[in-house]
């Protein structure tokens, strides 16, 4: 149907016969001659409406709109360029030339359209319900074409590795591993239900038990929770998982892989290998287990200095072996009161009774603005000065609270605050950086038991794996589990996985799984390790997160074709949907959620 596409013709082709076909994109009426744009996803080209050249032509343009499909025949000519008139257009990459049509084909016509496609909408909802117009535009052209890309970089490179791309079950089982499962009714077997996957993690292993050795998957996964810009009930991983490998040959890996992608999909070199901090470090200096260190805003600890300070929001905490840390928020000591009042709700919200802050309005203490500074020896304050490098003009901010409550809430006011300061405006930096030794174990106060930080297939480090054996537990217990962080985003993360029944054993009963379950949940994966279990780990990429960071988006529904939205819901197919009582009926299953009434309130 066409012998070029919209983005292909050039200098070299006038004289030559086209045919094109593709969506109108804008028509103009220029004294009787008209010219339309016609695009196709490669780009746009020109294309010229004479009477003089086909009366025909000429009449049916008059009839064109934006959208309707068409094909056009013609000749290709070189715009008019002379003195004082220039027609070409620098901004295409067609534009030196254009197609003088000779005849003209409407293959659709298309209606007016519920937006513009040339301009940014911010009713997301509409963009969700006419989604296959909204993917028309460029913007979203491109995004998908760059996940294409990033897809094919990582299969390539891994196959180059020699891993095999292998499908696991999508009709699994219910397991508990942390998110809540989305629930599949089984009709064959009445009462039973599938789940779907949270992610291939057993299966992954069951292949290294299984002598695979190199395995990947672009994996679909599936956790119902509740959902925010980065965050879809449905998502996809890169995933991967080999035997026979350390910590270091996986992130290794990674490292290389993510080199491959950021080329061919950015065309943006990065470093070969990322710098390492642990987890502690992170949360000690940055409040956060992925850390964004492109601005400053690092921690400094204040503990020692105001132990014995007034002021007892501080000396109570360390007096109940707590800390106390501040940040030194340069030159932002003109911070509003509302802004103060938004930093201290963050704060609020995060745990803490509220925000301590002090801004520096001048050199002397009688100058800074604080409701408890007044209550502090010059000591005290000469200390402040010296640790946090305090200038006129500066904003400081405290938390104090046990290490790691203080740490998460002193991060989320970082964070905020250099929002509020602008920090990161017009910084292109790629900070990649890997986050180790994270926690093995987290005690769950509601529950009165330890939960696994990452999943319950996660080895603890050698130096720790004696005392999970013996059931000595806490939240030291460091894990050999590790993320790789981009710009303060969580890329991936994985571990070394554990392949031995007695440590396997081990970790469950540390998680309150008695054996009983655990041979009912997990008997599978426990058989696998007593026949031969190789050594083995691994780690998943998001591949939506990924792709959205390459892309420059702020959420991923922008690099997924036919996304959710923040309710859960499809606009545009209209799902979730009621469905019939017949195929419930079928399944043994009755409904019994209440219809809404007209205001919305149950029946």
């Amino acid at each position: 149907m066409r012998t070029h596409h919209c983005n292909e013709i050039r200098p070299s082709h006038i004289g030559q016969k086209a045919t094109l076909i593709g969506w109108i994109n804008t028509v103009r009426d220029q004294g009787g001659v008209i010219f339309v744009d016609l695009r196709d996803r490669e780009g746009i080209t020109q294309c010229v409406f004479r009477p003089e050249e086909s009366a025909e032509a000429a009449e049916i343009s008059h009839k064109l709109r934006s959208e309707d499909v068409i094909q056009v025949k013609g000749i290709v000519r070189e715009r008019l360029k002379a003195e004082g008139v220039d027609t070409t257009n620098d901004n295409l990459e067609t534009g030196q030339v254009e197609i003088v049509v000779a005849s003209v084909t409407i293959v659709n016509k298309a209606e007016v359209l519920p937006f513009q496609l040339d301009k940014e909408l911010s009713n997301e909802d509409l963009r969700m319900k006419y989604r296959y117009l909204d993917i028309r535009r460029p913007r979203m052209t491109r995004n998908l074409r760059t996940r294409h890309r990033v897809t094919k970089s990582a299969r390539d490179f891994l196959d180059e590795q020699g891993f095999c791309e292998i499908e696991t079950p999508i009709l699994s089982k219910s397991t508990p591993e942390g998110a809540r499962d989305f629930l599949v009714p089984s009709r064959l077997q009445s009462g039973h239900f599938y789940a779907l996957p949270q992610a291939p993690q057993q299966y992954k292993q069951l292949l290294m038990v299984g002598g695979i050795e190199k395995y990947f998957q672009i994996a679909k996964c599936f956790r119902d929770e509740d959902l925010r810009a980065d965050r879809q009930p449905e998502f996809t991983q890169i995933d991967i998982e080999a035997s026979f490998v350390n910590q270091d040959d996986v992130i290794g890996l990674v490292e290389g892989l993510l080199g491959r992608i950021f080329k061919e999909a950015r065309d943006t070199e990065i470093p070969a290998s990322f710098e390492r901090i642990t987890w502690k470090d992170a949360m000690d200096q940055y409040g956060s287990d992925k850390p964004d260190r492109r601005f400053g805003l690092n921690f400094v600890d204040l503990t020692e200095e105001l132990k014995d300070c007034e002021f007892r929001v501080f000396s109570g905490a360390v007096a109940s072996g707590g800390i106390v840390k501040a940040i030194n928020a340069k030159g932002f000591a003109d911070i509003s009161t509302g802004q103060i009042d938004k930093l201290t709700k963050l704060a609020q919200a995060a745990g803490a009774k509220g925000l301590a802050y002090i801004q520096a309005r001048g050199e002397e203490r009688d100058t800074w603005r604080s409701p408890f500074v007044k209550r502090m020896t010059d000591t005290e304050v000469e200390a402040l000065r010296n640790k946090l490098n305090i200038e006129a003009g500066d904003l400081i901010l405290f938390a104090a609270d046990q290490w790691e409550p203080a740490c998460d809430v002193l991060g989320r006011v970082r964070l905020a605050c250099a929002e509020m300061q602008n920090l990161l405006e017009g910084n292109t930096e790629l900070d990649f950086l890997w986050v180790t030794e994270f926690p093995l174990l987290a005690f769950d106060e509601e529950e009165g038991r330890y939960v696994a930080v990452h999943h319950p297939f996660t080895r603890p480090l050698k130096e720790d794996e004696e005392k999970l054996l013996k059931g000595e537990l806490s939240t030291d217990l460091r894990a050999q589990a590790y993320d790789v962080v981009l710009n303060g985003n969580e890329l991936g993360g994985g571990s070394i996985r554990i392949h031995e029944a007695p440590l396997q054993s081990a970790m469950f009963t540390a998680l309150g799984i008695s054996e009983e379950q655990a041979q009912e949940e997990f008997s599978h994966i426990l058989d696998a390790f007593k026949f031969g279990a190789p050594p083995h780990g691994g780690l998943a990429l998001g591949l939506d997160r990924l792709v959205m960071l390459i892309c420059g988006e702020e959420s991923i529904r922008e690099v997924i074709a036919f996304p959710k939205n923040n309710k859960g819901s499809d606009l545009m197919s209209l799902s979730p949907a009621e469905v019939d009582p017949k195929q419930l009926r079928d399944l043994r299953i009755q409904s019994t959620a209440k219809k809404p009434t007209p205001n919305g309130a149950p029946a």
